[in-house]
């Protein structure tokens, strides 16, 4: 009775496999060309000595790490990040890692080579604010994971995903002084436990130690029903008003992923050199939006 699941995961490994590069050093060259959410401003406003306004809050320095999903939506996060709150940006993910990737300590049983691990980025970039995005490696694509796989042993999977989680937090936080934001992830149609389940562990991790959830999930899920997969979505009004958003307007509804990738959000296909996304996507955006409404709003 595995046999669906099985081919999904073997679907999904070969979209992993080709939506992240694993040869691609940290980003922070400026994204293309895609209309903003809202309208901001570069220029501080002054204070005014009547009222004694308080100055506006300081620029942060953002760094961004994952798996393919990060790696699809770096440039465009970079773009709403400095657009919005005028961040410094730099990103760093990798196809197929999950969160012992990033762990100082793995050597050559990791993805991500030893100068862009989680802790040695946070030492030499000193940023504000580490966003974290991770789909949750399930089926041992990296060596990492010591072939520990969800369909094989869930309990041990997520016993090794909570000691993953735990020793990056701590390696982090030993490096400097950033602020962690776990980035939830949306509906899985192959095993929707699993992500909520997930998803549980970074609310749990973030409650625990101070950290941040940026519910970018929800912003892909369909209302009222935060864990069922859907195709499209009705369009927002931003996505009316961007027509290139609003994939089909004559229906109202927007396109989430392709017809042949359920899990990734970008609209063009995959291809064997792993890129950012070259073309606008609305699941993307959405995810984007997400993160840096709630780095906006605790700088």
């Amino acid at each position: 009775m595995r046999k669906p699941w099985i081919v999904g995961v073997l679907v999904a490994v070969v979209l992993l496999g080709a939506c992240g590069d694993p040869e691609s050093g940290p980003e922070a060259a400026p994204p293309p060309d895609v209309p903003r959410a809202s309208v901001t401003t570069h220029q501080r406003a002054p204070a005014s000595p009547d009222t004694g306004t308080s100055a506006p809050a300081k620029a942060p320095t953002v760094l961004y790490l994952g798996d393919s999903l990060a790696m699809e939506a770096q440039k465009v996060l970079g773009q709403e990040l400095r657009r919005d709150v005028r961040a410094t940006y730099t990103s760093a993910p990798y196809s197929g890692t999950t969160l012992c990737d990033y762990l100082e300590g793995t050597g050559e049983r990791s993805l991500v080579p030893v100068a862009d691990k989680a802790a040695a980025l946070v030492r030499r970039l000193r940023p504000d604010f580490v966003v974290l995005q991770f789909w949750g490696n399930a089926w041992g694509y990296t060596p990492c994971m010591d072939g520990i796989t969800y369909d094989a042993s869930p309990d041990k999977y997520f016993q090794r995903y909570t000691a993953d989680m735990k020793r990056l937090a701590d390696q982090i936080s030993a490096a400097g002084d950033a602020r962690i934001v776990w980035v939830s992830q949306g509906p899985d149609p192959i095993t929707p436990d699993r992500v909520r389940r997930v998803n549980a562990l970074y609310e749990k991790q973030a409650a625990g130690s101070g950290d941040l959830v940026a519910d970018a999930g929800k912003a892909v899920s369909a209302a009222g029903a935060r864990y069922s997969w859907v195709q499209y979505l009705p369009c927002t009004a931003y996505e009316r008003a961007h027509g290139e958003y609003c994939t089909q307007p004559g229906r109202d509804r927007t396109a989430l992923h392709r017809d042949d990738d359920y899990l990734h959000f970008c609209l063009a296909p995959t291809t064997s050199k792993p890129k950012p996304c070259p073309v606008r996507s609305p699941g993307i955006l959405r995810i984007s939006q997400e993160i840096t409404r709630v780095i906006r709003e605790n700088r």
